[in-house]
């Protein structure tokens, strides 16, 4: 190729997102598919965020607000902070984006786990960061590996709690040590996509607390998930305001849309919608796991939306015999995980088809 580009290019692939169910039904003939391959919401979305993005139709002529004001303001006063402590973003992939491009110089080192989103390999690599990758310990963050590696110099650390793709989870006591333990000239990108599904008690649920003490730390929240409106991509992200003002000078000035917002305002209000989302996610986790252990399949515990579980067979192998039968979920990746895939927690009745599926394609 004879126009020249960024070198750090050339370690770095494509991201792979789940196979549409338009395309599984085309390509293998198939008139049912359900997908479980991307952590999506099963059971949709507010009705109120249907009003809502009916009426800002009336508006798609005009530029959405650049400074989001009112989503600002709404999302300050349901999470106890000021709205200039909040930045709303293209999902939380376009904040990674931003944060990388933001304090991640040409050999700037950076620390993350081996197993988790890997948007934090591909921005960071991106910017030409030294990347310090920590090896999990039985499928969940190993943070004392983490203090291993983690020096003075260490510029950005990256935790994602629960973790995705693996739906582990660390305490409230083990991330407080761990920001003891973190320069306060490092900053800390504290990723809780998965917030809301948490239910363990030693899930640290008081994380917004943790701004006060520490500066140095960025909380990063979405609707993606529980809230279930990932097709208009919304996340939003809390924490100091030096430090989001800096990101904020490289943000695009429309980067959410003026239906997104919309939708995010009237998402947020819901609680009974998210009551009814966790419930129903609960009831599928234990599903899950009951029948992996009927299936004598280990698995690991989850405080998020998806299950991680080890087929023992080769996961390409598994993921594309799946893919026959109507059902899409996804490997983990990596060389040491060849036989481990991730489902996401469906609908009962999806559920019990992966499970029928799964022991089909055994």
């Amino acid at each position: 190729m004879a126009v020249r580009y960024r070198k750090e290019l050339d370690i770095i692939s494509p991201y792979v997102p789940g196979k549409p169910i338009d395309d599984v039904k085309r390509e293998l003939g198939l008139e049912r598919v359900i997908k479980l391959a991307s952590n999506e919401n099963p059971f949709g979305f507010s009705s109120s965020v249907r009003e809502a993005v009916m009426k800002a139709l009336d508006e798609v002529n005009l530029y959405p607000d650049g400074n989001a004001t009112l989503l600002k303001a709404k999302i300050a006063e349901k999470y106890g902070v000021t709205p200039d402590m909040v930045l709303p973003t293209c999902g939380s992939d376009e904040m990674v984006d931003l944060i990388a491009k933001t304090f991640i110089d040409q050999g700037s080192e950076v620390v993350m786990a081996e197993v988790t989103f890997p948007r934090y390999f591909s921005t960071s690599m991106m910017m030409g960061a030294d990347l310090k990758i920590v090896p999990m310990k039985n499928m969940a963050y190993d943070l004392e590996g983490f203090k291993r590696v983690i020096t003075p110099e260490t510029r950005l650390v990256w935790l994602c709690n629960p973790n995705n793709p693996t739906g582990s989870f660390f305490s409230r006591s083990e991330l407080v040590d761990i920001m003891e333990f973190i320069s306060p000239e490092t900053l800390v990108v504290y990723d809780e996509a998965y917030y809301e599904f948490a239910t363990h008690p030693d899930y640290p649920k008081d994380s917004l607390d943790f701004l006060k003490k520490y500066q140095n730390m960025l909380v990063m929240k979405t609707l993606s998930k529980a809230y279930g409106i990932a097709g208009l991509r919304i996340g939003f992200t809390i924490g100091d305001a030096t430090l989001l003002g800096l990101i904020n000078r490289i943000r695009n000035p429309f980067n959410v849309t003026l239906i997104t917002q919309a939708a995010a305002m009237a998402a947020i209000d819901d609680d009974e919608f998210l009551v009814k989302i966790i419930e129903n996610n609960n009831k599928g986790k234990h599903y899950l796991y009951d029948e992996f252990e009927k299936m004598g399949l280990e698995y690991a515990k989850t405080e998020a939306n998806h299950i991680a579980f080890n087929a023992r067979k080769d996961a390409g192998v598994i993921f594309s015999d799946l893919l026959k039968k109507g059902v899409i979920i996804r490997p983990i990746g990596g060389e040491k995980y060849k036989t481990w895939l991730r489902v996401s927690i469906g609908t009962m009745e999806e559920n019990q088809e992966f499970i029928k599926a799964l022991k089909e394609v055994l």
